[in-house]
């Protein structure tokens, strides 16, 4: 089975997600946003992306919209990264979360970044049943965050 990845389009790259992280790089978090930063597979350097942190039941994760995108093989491959808010750093390790624990994950993310990655969802929504959202929950992994 391939891979489900979203390309980033031309404004979400060049404008959008710069933006976002120049802001967060500032200090300033949009709707939860963190600097995301993970060493490479391969290279061993420091990665960044713009992310949204997502806080459900008091634990925190992250979710990938795009599917399986570079930070998240990055990611699977070290167990551990950075979220950076302006000067304050927060390193932490990661674990994968399975698809049978999504459904509620991905309907909090939904409910609160609907309006910036719906379009990677592939129709689902916030208020999409259980079924649906296990339907999609492969194409987007996510990881459980601790500090």
């Amino acid at each position: 089975m391939a891979e489900a990845h979203h390309p980033t389009g031309w404004f979400t790259k060049n404008v959008f997600n710069r933006l976002v992280a120049w802001l967060t790089r500032r200090g300033l978090s949009v709707a939860g946003s963190r600097v995301l930063e993970v060493r490479g597979r391969n290279s061993g350097e420091w990665r960044r992306t713009p992310v949204n942190l997502l806080t459900f039941e008091d634990t925190r994760y992250l979710v990938a919209p795009r599917g399986e995108v570079q930070w998240v093989k990055n990611l699977r491959a070290s167990g551990q990264g950075r979220l950076r808010v302006g000067r304050r750093t927060e390193d932490f390790t990661a674990t994968e979360v399975t698809d049978e624990e999504k459904p509620p994950l991905l309907r909090a993310y939904l409910r609160k970044w609907k309006w910036e990655v719906g379009a990677f969802f592939g129709g689902v929504g916030p208020d999409s049943t259980d079924d649906e959202l296990r339907r999609i929950a492969p194409d987007h992994p996510a990881f459980r965050i601790v500090a």
